[in-house]
């Protein structure tokens, strides 16, 4: 999430679409890397050109996955509870409200989690 945060801050974002949230159905568990290590130094952000990426490992914090399927849900309640977990843990990662979920190909398979124009001045 360090480049997820990064970009957030660089564009201004006011909120985040995640698609495909219906792909990772099946898995035990989601591994999102949250930051970087180099040699003992902990990176919370992105490494950039001062710090040569061979020597960089992702540090993962484990998320609980889901089994049951998603590509019905058309609200975030409806969304199984590890789903949702999930979709908050990236909100407080990037530090920026989720607005849109899609949970598949269709149109109708897109949640609005919230008005994405709340709170902007036209």
């Amino acid at each position: 999430m360090p480049a997820l945060r990064y970009a957030a801050r660089l564009n201004g974002l006011t909120g985040l679409a995640v698609t495909k949230l219906d792909v990772l159905t099946g898995f035990e568990t989601l591994k999102v890397c949250t930051a970087y290590r180099h040699g003992s130094q902990r990176l919370d952000v992105v490494p950039d050109g001062g710090v040569p990426l061979d020597g960089v490992e992702p540090i993962y914090e484990e998320l609980e996955g889901w089994t049951e399927p998603v590509e019905s849900a058309r609200t975030f309640e409806a969304l199984p509870a590890a789903a949702q977990s999930y979709l908050k843990r990236i909100e407080a990662w990037v530090g920026v409200p989720i607005v849109l979920v899609s949970v598949g190909a269709d149109r109708e398979a897109t949640i609005a989690v919230r008005n994405p124009f709340e709170g902007e001045e036209g």
